[in-house]
């Protein structure tokens, strides 16, 4: 630690609010504890959950640094006690409570994986807030299992991209919501079978007449409001729906007959609160079952727009318009 600077930029935020709200700063050098690494950041990826602690509906765990920022790519630059897998230099993306809007952001070592060597540190810094989203959710949590069916909603945000690669990796079937023509068309780039313009379709009669009836098996949805009992509608018999947001809303009138009907299974999940052993499972079974797929090229995470650090607020308007596709990453090119 002696070697690096005592004081960092980074993104803070002023006070619960728009993207103004978002104002470049300094502050001191944070340092690792046990089992932690310091990561000297080269990029971090911009995410919805950004946007709610931003306006003051995500608080972040009361040991978590209070900048926002969920994953970043960079040099691994100090260990602290007990960290055995890495070495100074390496080059890492990784799973963080916060903080990653900065120059440096400590992370407990097991969030964090080796890059894949295809990827720069741009397109690495997309991937961990996403990955562990996905496989923890449709996965870990919905069983999505080879042969099956899953519909994504909000098919071409970073959620959707990675969903839709990692279920056709799988084997499975994909079918997609998104709210435009050239939307529908990168979905389907992807790999998905079938992506449904929500703006011009009801989704819930097109899956019907796709699957001659049957419903797919996993849904994964971040919309909520009226999509909730729609997805009632959509699962198949022992079908798995999990919801990891409600952009419409947490609230709906639901008949809950299909899901005794059809035996249909709810949940929902948030990542950020899970436990660091939790968080250590799933980037372990990210790099046995996926990390292979993104060193040869199989998938690749899906970018939009990259801003530099001191852009996060125009980053953060880019993402809260909805108009783009992938990950949205902020570029952080270190003055020290």
């Amino acid at each position: 630690m002696s070697d690096l600077a005592s004081l960092m930029r980074c993104v803070e935020i002023s006070e619960p609010g728009g993207p103004e709200k978002l104002r470049l700063a300094t502050r001191a050098t944070p340092f690792p504890g046990h089992g932690e690494i310091l990561i000297k950041v080269r990029a971090a990826g911009v995410n919805r959950p950004d946007a709610l602690q931003r306006a003051g509906a995500y608080p972040p765990p009361k040991d978590a640094s209070d900048l926002p920022g969920l994953e970043v790519a960079g040099e691994v630059v100090d260990l602290g006690a007990g960290v055995e897998r890495w070495t100074l230099g390496d080059a890492v993306c990784a799973l963080t409570p916060g903080g990653g809007y900065a120059e440096y952001v400590v992370v407990p070592a097991s969030h964090a994986l080796p890059i894949p060597a295809p990827l720069s540190f741009e397109q690495a810094a997309a991937v961990p807030e996403t990955f562990f989203t996905v496989w923890s959710n449709v996965f870990d949590r919905a069983g999505l299992a080879e042969g099956e069916t899953l519909l994504v909603h909000g098919g071409s945000s970073g959620i959707g991209t990675t969903a839709i690669q990692l279920a056709r990796l799988m084997g499975a079937r994909v079918f997609t919501t998104a709210g435009s023509a050239e939307k529908c068309a990168a979905c389907e780039r992807l790999g998905a079978d079938l992506a449904i313009n929500y703006r011009e379709h009801d989704f819930a009669e097109i899956i019907k007449e796709k699957t001659a009836g049957r419903g797919v098996d996993v849904i994964l949805d971040m919309v909520g409001g009226d999509y909730i009992p729609r997805n009632f509608k959509c699962a198949a018999e022992d079908g798995r729906i999990v919801n990891i947001a409600f952009l419409n809303g947490p609230k709906a009138e639901v008949n809950f007959a299909p899901a005794m009907v059809k035996r249909i299974s709810w949940s929902g999940s948030t990542l950020r609160p899970r436990s660091n052993e939790a968080k250590a499972a799933i980037a372990q079974a990210l790099e046995e079952k996926v990390w292979p797929a993104l060193e040869d090229g199989r998938i690749a995470p899906v970018m939009d727009r990259l801003f530099d650090l001191e852009d996060a607020a125009e980053a953060h308007r880019r993402m809260e318009s909805s108009a783009h596709i992938g990950k949205i990453v902020l570029t952080v090119a270190s003055l020290t």
